[in-house]
Order: structure tokens, then C-alpha cells, then sequence
């Protein structure tokens, strides 16, 4: 079977979007150019700001994102992948204007912490404000039994800021230093998993940081990724999603 071509939903921000094309070209590897995927991206950092959207204080990320889709789907695309959590919160509307299957980081990632650590009763989530209070990871864990361990008051302040740091291209040690002190405090609460539920936190955080697993999001959505363009997983399988 013929290798799906895959549509990116990418710039929320260009850096995330970057780790994950090199991340999805590690994953497929090939003797040639021609055994690999067909990747179409759509690096647009235009879109509306997710967090200020789904708190009601900018314009919608919707139409943008239904309009990407729309175009990454008349280029060629078979399949949607998109690097950004808090953007899922429109993942209801990007799938209403194609007619292609969009793999869901949450959903993904989600089934990939239960796989990894079975019978899990608490997880720290690192997610921006939209995927919060779009309550994204929340929803999906607690429908499931688990616990999810945000951050809350302060701790959200400072991931926030930590986040726009990083995209202002600071990877340095202080913003390292301080996201890995976020994940220690959810670690204190008895977060047993990290999840790295926004795609800029794998950019300064990593698995040798921590004394628990973590699950990037980035690295669990490039593998599904992977498994659906390539037929190891049917796209039959993929859910629809709605839009809180």
C-alpha cells in the first residue's frame, strides 16, 4: 500500500513545527528519497493566538486553522497532523472542513501514557493556558480515572512565560531550570508521568531530566504519524473530535 501523504498544520510555533518534521524524517527512514513520505506543511504563524482564543479574548483560531486544513487537503494531503495542543481545541472544526482524518496529539498522547505506565493514578500535565481551560488533557484523564496535575494560579504565570521565552528562541539554562522546577513541584503532588502536553516543552525539557517518565507529545504524535501514513495503523481507527 502507498504511503499516505501527510498535511501539517505547523507555526503555533515554527520551532515546534521544526522539531517535529525532523523528528517525523527520523521516524520513517529510507534508502532513497522516494521510499519517504510526501510531508506538506503549512509553517503559519498567523494563526490567531490559541490561549487568548479560547479564554474569549482575541478572535477564534478557527477559521484560520479550517482554512490551512482546507488548503494542505486540496495540495494532496491524506492525513492532518498538527504540533500544537492548545490548537486542538479547534480540532472540531478543522475536521469539518475536510474530508481527511487529523491524528489528535491529545487522544494519542493520552492512550500513550496509559500504554507506558498502566493503572497510573496521577499525572502532571505541562500544558499552556488554552489547552487548560479548553481542559483538553483534564477531560480526556479524569474520563478515564486519572487524576491530571495542572498548573494552577502562579505556576501557570510562570509556564506561560516560560513558553513565550521559548518562543522568542531562549532555550537557555534559567528557562530550563525553571520548567524542570514545574515538573519537580507536579512530581511533590504525586504526579507518577509528566506529560508534555505543549510542543515547546520537549524544546528545554527531557527524559534525563527527570526521576519519572515523560511523555512528549511531539515524539507520541510523530510516531502515530508515522504508523498512519505508512499503514502500520488504519486511519479507520481515528476518532472524530469535538469541539469543547
Amino acid at each position: 500500500m502507498a504511503n499516505l501523504t501527510v498535511g501539517v498544520l505547523g507555526g503555533m510555533g515554527p520551532d515546534a513545527t521544526l522539531d517535529f518534521f525532523a523528528k517525523l524524517l527520523a521516524a520513517t527512514p529510507a534508502a532513497r528519497d522516494q521510499d519517504r513520505l510526501r510531508i506538506i506543511i503549512d509553517n503559519n504563524p498567523k494563526v490567531p493566538n490559541r490561549n487568548d482564543a479560547v479564554a474569549g479574548r482575541g478572535p477564534s483560531s478557527a477559521p484560520l486553522l479550517a482554512q490551512m486544513a482546507s488548503g494542505l487537503e486540496r495540495a494532496g494531503a491524506e492525513l492532518l497532523a498538527m504540533p500544537c495542543n492548545a490548537a486542538h481545541a479547534f480540532a472540531g472544526d478543522i475536521e469539518a472542513a475536510v474530508n481527511i482524518p487529523l491524528v489528535n496529539i491529545i487522544d494519542e498522547t493520552i492512550e500513550a501514557t496509559l500504554r507506558r505506565v498502566p493503572g497510573i493514578g496521577r499525572v502532571g500535565v505541562l500544558a499552556a493556558a488554552g489547552c487548560l481551560d479548553a481542559r483538553l488533557y483534564s477531560d480526556g484523564l479524569e474520563a478515564r480515572g486519572i487524576v491530571a496535575i495542572e498548573p494552577l494560579a502562579q505556576q501557570r504565570e510562570i509556564f506561560m512565560e516560560l513558553l513565550y521565552r521559548i518562543k522568542s528562541g531562549d532555550l537557555g539554562g534559567d528557562v530550563r531550570a525553571r520548567m524542570l522546577a514545574l515538573a519537580g513541584e507536579f512530581i511533590d503532588a504525586g504526579a507518577k508521568v509528566i506529560i508534555a502536553g505543549c510542543t515547546e516543552v520537549p524544546l528545554v525539557l527531557a527524559q534525563s531530566d527527570l526521576p519519572c517518565p515523560l511523555v512528549n507529545s511531539t515524539d507520541v504524535l510523530v510516531q502515530a504519524t508515522a504508523d498512519y501514513a505508512t499503514g502500520k495503523r488504519s486511519v479507520n481507527d481515528l476518532g472524530r473530535a469535538t469541539t469543547p
